[in-house]
């Protein structure tokens, strides 16, 4: 893809965000929520704004159409302004997951997924950046999504994200792992929220709950991921590198075992990682039904560094084979 595209909308996102940010006193992704949500609706919405201010704006905003760009190319642009915002307000939930990635599980998606409708899921959907690349990835078909997330902001950004690229998401400003009135769907993507869940009341309405101290979050954003499956949907989750390891691993396999058929685990390169403890796996799961078999083996693979064209091209022909053996497509 043409960076220059990418370069010029970031370069108007970034200088925008950047006087509404001196001009209304607020962080850097406050003002470039404000401003995506201006080029959206094609106005100024803030005021108060001195006519300098606005002027000013107004022009950056006169220099792009948003026609002339291709939902990537408005994402990229997009996901590079929040990463700036990110950097200067280092938040632990403000994390997001790498673009190598979300085209990687897009094309995973698209493999394993090849009807032509689909209704798509994210409980943990941050700015919107992993839901909006798999649904990029999926050209030919007709996409239904929801996205639920707890920070305001994060979603915030999640919904501007999503109006700039034209795609009919609907977000839900709450805690994933409370009740969810969004019926049961064919494909849940998720990069899994790690650490200890604080709710130990909401906790226990869980099967994978510990049975002493707080429980694993990304155990039980597994267990409501697989509890908003269809019979036969798939789950595309990243998981800790330890997932089954832990002392909680036990509960784990049981549920596994009696819920879903394991289809892969994809482990992604160190590289992507701050460090080893942050590193990451793609866990593939089918809910079963009546008619849903386990696969002949499960697809087990080290993902190459993403740079590497000829090594990346034959993981992917791996996983083209092994779906083909296991009668996916």
């Amino acid at each position: 893809m043409d960076i220059v595209p990418v370069e010029k909308l970031f370069t108007v996102f970034n200088e925008t965000a950047m006087i509404l940010k001196e001009e209304m006193d607020c962080t850097y992704l406050e003002a470039l929520a404000e401003t995506g949500e201006n080029i959206f609706q094609e106005a100024i919405l803030q005021e108060n704004l001195s006519e300098y201010t606005a002027k000013k704006i107004k022009k950056s905003y006169e220099s792009i159409s948003l026609d002339a760009y291709s939902k990537e190319e408005i994402r990229k642009s997009f996901q590079l302004a929040i990463l700036k915002g990110m950097q200067e307000n280092v938040q632990a939930n403000h994390q997001m997951t790498p673009d190598s990635i979300g085209m990687l599980i897009g094309y995973l998606v698209q493999k394993f997924y090849t009807q032509t409708t689909m209704r798509l899921l994210d409980l943990a959907v941050g700015t919107g950046n992993l839901l909006t690349t798999v649904i990029n990835h999926q050209p030919e078909k007709q996409i239904e999504a929801f996205g639920v997330e707890i920070d305001e902001l994060l979603l915030q950004l999640a919904y501007i994200n999503a109006n700039l690229q034209e795609q009919p998401i609907q977000f839900y400003n709450q805690d994933s792992l409370e009740k969810l009135f969004i019926d049961p769907v064919d494909i849940v993507v998720s990069d899994l929220p790690v650490g200890y869940y604080p709710n130990d009341i909401g906790a226990s309405e869980y099967s994978l709950q510990a049975d002493n101290g707080h429980s694993y979050a990304h155990h039980l954003f597994l267990e409501q991921s697989i509890n908003h499956l269809k019979a036969g949907g798939y789950a595309f989750c990243m998981v800790p590198n330890g997932l089954f390891e832990s002392e909680q691993a036990g509960k784990l396999h049981q549920f596994f075992k009696e819920e879903v058929y394991i289809q892969s685990i994809l482990q992604l390169p160190l590289s992507l990682f701050k460090n080893k403890q942050a590193a990451k796996s793609i866990l593939v799961l089918q809910k079963k039904g009546e008619t849903i078999k386990a696969p002949k083996q499960v697809l087990l693979a080290k993902v190459p560094n993403l740079s590497n064209i000829a090594s990346m091209e034959k993981t992917l022909s791996q996983i083209d084979v092994w779906i083909k053996e296991n009668k996916l497509v």
